[in-house]
């Protein structure tokens, strides 16, 4: 997994943004590449004379400012600092495209080719077509036929053993222990299968107890554009409904394909957060339309489908928000859940409501950028592949995936600078980083949560200040040791998680929107100023695990991932027997695709620990 291992590489700085603009920081230069990876030598500058404010008023300040407010230009970070770019800003980007360039510029050709559709809110009286509906539309793209390509077929099974993986790891912890003993009170025939254990359950509580097992670790698959999104999600709800009706692992693999393709061109184009609606409400949809095309229903169907599955999974980021609970992880199962029930329902003949996007009363005008807003959704034309897979990447660590990038920074500079790890010689430590990190994960959260030790688990997921203490004293992260609450509470973690804020620089938070795969980044710069007046910057744009990134995951990482968190769960002969099926995805037979799941030895699994209604 990599976790614990430590790069002694300095982190490219000087990352050209085009247009003759670059990155570069005012410290001494010298370019090199170890293990495969662009790197750039830093030199601290001593700033001895240097009036540096305490952690608490520097604290104060970032905290201070508003949420709806931008930073002027006295107060924003530098791009380039001392006047001058980086020396050779092109290393780091060259790199770069050396491992991304595959899909990269492919990438930029699909999205050319793609239909971008116009939408937003109609009155009533319009009466708005149904064909030019987005529910409509994302409705003939599931009903297109068009063939599954050879390297989303990989991706497919890549991201299955992904899920499988977090899964295992999750499975005795509370969230899921519940879910699981939900689902085992509606045991179905032929059903669908849930993690672990030998039980069938009704397919829509299987996609329950599965979906709670697959996020509760926040470890999986993540697309960010203009909203933020784990596509992996799609696979529980998709998957339980292949194994109930019996498809076979074609109709599985074209039906992943649409998910997966629907929530990423929906995430590209409508941000909820900006409306504080949770990023769930693109999921429902685009689970309806994978269940569709898997299904081979008709455009009809799938539309009303796909219309109640919005309907019912669009709720606030409250989920996501100070005291974060237990729900974060059930969220998306329930999106996947009611996705299951949207399709049985409007299969018997039921519709739902319409226009549900552009309505009056829709989603559009009540809950998001009202009469003034519109939207361009991208959508493959009718013969283009679905490729949307590709454009998402998973996790090498436990953590919400903004912080992956400076997770790998941390224990990059703890290698390199063991005394980083004593809060005592650190007088503040300052991350300029994009929009989404510093008011969703940062101090410009204004969550004082984020700094209590006593913190849940979920929360702490969502603290990029106490992600990065962890990661700069331990080198490495665990997905149980760095939440434990001796870790959390130990007294040099508070102390120098108390030193960490963050700010936004306008720099990242343009690179974190970019289009532009080669320019597209989700990292940022680190500011280290030591009690005796040094100063350490060094910056990251994408994690390592990243298609970017210095390790890329392929199957090997994928495989190595699903072994090291079933170790000691699971016996390796199950592992064998999961990962052969997963190799041959598109050839397995209904049967097959009906063991596409990972038992548990008798023993293993917690069972009958929870008592509720059922």
């Amino acid at each position: 997994m990599g976790d614990g291992v430590s790069l002694g590489v300095g982190v490219g700085v000087g990352v050209a943004l085009g247009d003759g603009v670059a990155l570069g920081v005012g410290v001494a230069l010298g370019v090199g590449v170890a293990d495969g990876a662009a790197g750039v030598g830093v030199q601290p500058v001593s700033r001895a004379s240097a009036v540096t404010p305490t952690s608490t008023e520097r604290r104060a300040e970032v905290m201070a400012v508003p949420f709806t407010e931008g930073r002027d230009a006295a107060t924003r970070p530098r791009a380039i600092l001392n006047g001058r770019p980086a020396a050779n800003p092109d290393v780091t980007r060259e790199r770069r495209n050396d491992r991304a360039t595959a899909g990269a510029r492919p990438l930029r050709a699909r999205l050319e080719r793609m239909q971008h559709h116009d939408v937003r809110a109609h009155k009533s009286a319009e009466n708005l077509p149904r064909e030019e509906q987005l529910a409509w539309r994302i409705a003939q793209v599931a009903v297109d036929p068009v063939e599954v390509e050879a390297d989303v077929l990989e991706m497919i099974a890549n991201r299955i053993i992904d899920n499988a993986s977090v899964a295992i790891a999750s499975l005795n912890r509370p969230p899921v222990v519940s879910a699981r003993e939900q689902a085992q009170r509606h045991p179905y025939t032929p059903g669908a299968a849930v993690f672990g254990i030998e039980d069938r359950v009704s397919p829509e509580w299987a996609a329950w107890a599965n979906g709670v097992a697959v996020r509760e670790l926040d470890y999986h698959d993540t697309f960010l554009a203009a909203e933020y999104s784990h596509p992996g999600d799609n696979i529980p709800p998709i998957l339980a409904v292949a194994q109930h009706v019996g498809c076979d692992g074609h109709a599985l693999v074209r039906g992943l394909a649409t998910g997966y393709e629907i929530q990423v061109d929906l995430v590209r184009a409508i941000s909820l957060h900006k409306h504080k609606i949770d990023h769930v409400a693109h999921l429902g949809p685009s689970a309806a339309a994978g269940i569709g095309t898997m299904l081979g229903l008709d455009a009809e169907t799938i539309f009303q489908a796909v219309g109640q599955a919005l309907h019912t999974t669009t709720a606030t980021r409250q989920s996501r928000k100070g005291e974060i609970s237990t729900w974060k992880a059930h969220a998306p199962a329930f999106a996947g859940k009611m996705a299951v029930e949207s399709v049985d329902r409007a299969m018997r003949g039921q519709t739902s409501p319409v226009p549900i996007y552009e309505g009056e009363d829709g989603v559009i005008a009540q809950l998001l950028d009202g009469w003034e807003g519109s939207y361009s959704v991208p959508l493959p034309a009718p013969g283009e592949p679905k490729r949307g897979i590709l454009d998402t990447y998973t996790k090498e660590h436990s953590a919400e995936y903004q912080a992956q990038a400076w997770i790998d920074l941390a224990r990059r500079l703890s290698a390199e600078r063991p005394e980083l790890r004593d809060p005592e010689g650190i007088e503040s430590i300052v991350l300029h980083t994009s929009h989404h990190t510093h008011f969703v994960i940062g101090s410009g959260a204004n969550d004082p949560q984020k700094y209590d030790p006593t913190a849940s688990r979920e929360t702490l997921d969502h603290s990029i200040p106490y992600i990065v203490a962890v990661a700069l004293q331990d080198g490495g992260w665990h997905h149980v040791d760095s939440y434990a609450p001796q870790r959390a509470g130990r007294p040099d973690t508070v102390a120098l998680w108390n030193k960490i804020t963050t700010v936004e620089d306008p720099i990242w938070t343009e690179r974190y929107h970019d289009p532009d795969p080669d320019k597209k980044a989700f990292g940022g710069r680190i500011v280290i100023t030591l009690t005796s007046g040094e100063v350490i910057e060094q910056e990251i744009s994408v994690a390592d695990a990243h298609p970017a990134g210095a390790r890329p995951f392929g199957r090997a990482e994928y495989v190595s991932k699903l072994r090291t968190l079933a170790q000691g769960i699971v016996e390796d002969a199950e592992i064998d027997r999961f990962l052969a099926l997963v190799e041959r995805l598109p050839e397995l037979s209904v049967d097959e695709v009906r063991q596409l799941t990972v038992y548990a030895p008798a023993g293993t699994v917690d069972q009958g620990t929870t008592k509720g209604l059922f």
